[in-house]
């Protein structure tokens, strides 16, 4: 299957510049395309993975990808998708974050062989321009009517845009031509809201190489829930690349709690099953909704990829941990992940007697509820049920040392860091 003809199947196509010039190009060669990531913080989270992925997907399928980590255009602000003006960062903070999301991607894509992934940083070309140059030999290139028409531009018009942020198509299409120069690229890609610099970037080229220049553009769909909210955002914000930030316990999470009616559009753009496994787990969606295949594979897919299949076998195993209550077959810091969002509470290491423990922490608001609940049986320790009023907490029941954890009832989990 032609790259396109698999992209168009995972309806992971928006725009094309020249569909059916870049599918010729693609049967014919191995092209070098790129895709860029500005360093706004030190970590991508899951919506910028989606043109990474169409990325890797030319990789596999023989093509030379190019990675550009924006350390020029990053100090100055894509205004695409934005209603205010970007906060500057320091020369120092910029150069951080270019280092941590380089490591990052670098874990994604095939690093060696004939195909293997190229990391670029637009600052080491764009910082040789001086301004004078810059105005006459690429300003010059470009009309305000037509800037003032893109989408990107026109859509701040009314709340204000600075010269500064204005100018960053010039600077992307910059990018495209050095690329297109000096790497053999002829193709970008980038989500929906890029396709105004990658136009710009397209005529610059042609206007400096002439108008049979062989160079295309490519963007991907906007990424919606079936609620119609923006994809990768959850109540405690985005799901990070970072296991710092957001852990692989909750990564996986994320995956497996998706809606019946996206898990087969994301299997689509974000793993790299086959079209037959993934339309056997369609089918599983509408036969059999109560066992949640389709959310699973996804769920592994994307740890996998992501951490590595040690991290998600650990993700799996807090899973079922966390499911058949048997918490003691976990870590410390394996409860440290599963039980990040739930109510935590501090005790010391001092023993003392299961009521007055439970009372003192706030977990049970008297002693006669503390009492009752024991009695009934309401109450487990690590996953264990406590039914003696007076047995002693003491520092030996804390997991590793650090945690002990109560449950009330079925599902009410608090955690108790000792310390």
């Amino acid at each position: 299957m032609n790259i396109i003809d698999e992209l168009e199947w995972r309806d992971a196509i928006n725009q094309q510049t020249d569909a059916e010039g870049l599918r010729e190009l693609t049967n014919t060669k191995a092209v070098s395309l790129y895709c860029g990531v500005d360093p706004t913080g030190d970590s991508m989270h899951i919506g910028h993975l989606i043109p990474f992925m169409m990325l890797k997907r030319f990789q596999l399928a023989g093509h030379r990808p190019v990675i550009l980590i924006g350390g020029a255009t990053g100090t100055i602000g894509d205004p695409s998708g934005r209603q205010t003006e970007r906060s500057l960062q320091t020369m120092e903070q910029v150069q951080a974050n270019v280092d941590a999301l380089t490591a990052q991607l670098k874990k994604l894509f095939v690093t060696e062989g004939d195909n293997e992934v190229r990391m670029v940083n637009n600052y080491d070309w764009t910082h040789k321009i001086n301004v004078i140059d810059f105005l006459r030999d690429y300003g010059k290139n470009f009309s305000i009517n037509t800037m003032l028409a893109k989408d990107v531009v026109s859509s701040r018009l009314d709340s204000g845009i600075s010269f500064t942020e204005f100018s960053y198509q010039i600077l992307q299409s910059l990018d495209y031509l050095h690329l297109y120069q000096h790497e053999d690229v002829q193709l970008q890609i980038g989500g929906s809201d890029q396709w105004g610099n990658i136009t710009s970037g397209l005529d610059l080229i042609r206007k400096k190489e002439g108008s049979e220049a062989k160079a295309f553009g490519l963007t991907i769909p906007l990424m919606l829930k079936a609620d119609g909210t923006k994809f990768g955002k959850t109540a405690g914000g985005a799901v990070w690349l970072d296991p710092n930030k957001t852990t692989p316990f909750e990564f996986y999470q994320f995956w497996a709690n998706t809606d019946d009616r996206d898990v087969i559009k994301y299997l689509k753009f974000f793993t790299f099953l086959d079209k037959a496994e993934i339309d056997s787990l369609a089918e599983k969606v509408q036969t059999e909704p109560h066992k949640r295949e389709a959310q699973k594979a996804l769920a592994e897919e994307m740890t996998r990829f992501v951490h590595s299949e040690e991290l998600l076998e650990q993700a799996k195993r807090i899973t079922a941990a966390l499911f058949s209550g048997d918490i003691r077959s976990l870590t410390a810091d394996e409860i440290e992940q599963g039980f990040k969002e739930m109510p935590t509470f501090e005790a010391g290491t001092e023993s003392k007697n299961i009521i007055d423990w439970l009372v003192d922490l706030g977990i049970e608001p008297s002693k006669r509820q503390a009492r009752e609940d024991i009695t009934k049986g309401a109450i487990s320790m690590n996953g264990e049920r406590v039914s003696d009023v007076e047995l002693t907490v003491t520092a030996e029941h804390a997991i590793g040392g650090r945690f002990i954890i109560i449950r009330k009832g079925k599902k009410n989990y608090s955690l108790v860091k000792l310390g």
